[in-house]
């Protein structure tokens, strides 16, 4: 793999452009021996801050601008300042005496740092196994969609286990409002008989007149539910089928989040398994022979990462 262009200046110029986390694999492969290997992992810092500061491009953009560019500098407790930075790298004409740029791309950064060649830099060989490597990185790209489809499927199962836990509050409460209803239909029921036998009591005793009265009262009292009554008959009935929807309700809200579960914990499983194939393929590859160091340690570094996205019980580490 090279760079684009006809000169030095040209593929230093492609080099910068690319994403920040090509820019510093390619620094890796130009000098794993020298410093890369003992620096990889502060490389994957500055990449990670990069991303961060990088409020429009993310993970995606190759530079910063100006003012994200002195953050990035003061986060690492860089004293240099971007002017500076632009006036050695003038020095070595990795930039024109009159070129201004606005941003500051990952490269300028580690060329000044590292105090690099640039020359040397981007001709530098990027390893004779790039076959393997972009077979290697469809397989990080698989580990990631999976990864995300993990996160998407346990969303969904949190959210569906938080309906089951509403709906199941909702037929407690239900079940509660019909425990009430049909205690008040109780209590009437009871008002209504234990008033039914003293009037035919009344009815059977006494004198003519007063049985009378009672047996006036009994027709009228048997002949419609007063209306305490008929309201606890309508009140039991519509608790009854609230509870009985309410019932329904959360049996259908827990088995959608069984179901959901049962999802989350195969896409783990998917996720972890396409981990494992990626490792076992890069283990593979770095015993070949020619084998782009730098890029190796990196991909290594973005399956470690991706390991604290599975849980432990799953192969997960802790972030």
């Amino acid at each position: 793999m090279s760079l684009n262009g006809s000169n030095d200046y040209e593929r230093l110029q492609d080099l910068v452009s690319r994403k920040y986390a090509d820019q510093a694999v390619w620094f890796l492969n130009s000098y794993w021996n020298s410093w890369g290997e003992e620096n990889a992992e502060k490389l994957w810092s500055y990449v990670e801050k990069n991303a961060e500061l990088d409020l429009q491009h993310g993970k995606d953009g190759c530079a910063l601008d100006e003012m994200m560019a002195h953050r990035f500098l003061e986060v690492f407790d860089e004293t240099l300042t971007v002017r500076e930075l632009r006036n050695k790298l003038r020095d070595s004409q990795a930039l024109k005496e009159k070129e201004r740029p606005k941003t500051v791309p990952l490269s300028h950064f580690l060329i000044f740092k590292y105090d690099c060649d640039w020359n040397y830099l981007v001709n530098a060989s990027q390893g004779d196994n790039q076959e393997q490597v972009e077979q290697a990185k469809a397989m990080l790209d698989a580990v990631q969609k999976a990864l995300n489809d993990a996160q998407a499927a346990a969303d969904e199962a949190k959210a569906r286990e938080e309906d089951a836990k509403k709906a199941e509050n909702a037929s407690k409460q239900a079940q509660k409002e019909l425990e009430a209803a049909l205690a008040e239909l109780h209590a009437q029921e009871e008002a209504y008989n234990n008033k039914t036998e003293t009037l035919k009591k009344k009815s059977e005793e006494g004198g003519v007149v007063s049985r009378n009265r009672a047996k006036a009262e009994l027709e009228i009292h048997l002949a419609e539910d007063p209306l305490p009554l008929r309201r606890a008959k309508i009140d039991q009935g519509a608790a009854v089928r609230k509870a009985e929807k309410a019932t329904i309700a959360a049996e259908q809200a827990t088995a959608a989040a069984v179901a959901a579960r049962e999802a989350s914990e195969a896409a783990v499983d998917e996720a972890r398994a396409r981990v494992e194939e990626a490792e076992a393929y890069l283990q593979e590859v770095k015993n070949q022979p020619g084998s782009a160091e730098g890029q190796m340690w990196w991909m290594e570094r973005e399956l470690l990462e991706a390991r604290k996205y599975l849980p432990e019980s799953r192969g997960g580490i802790r972030k």
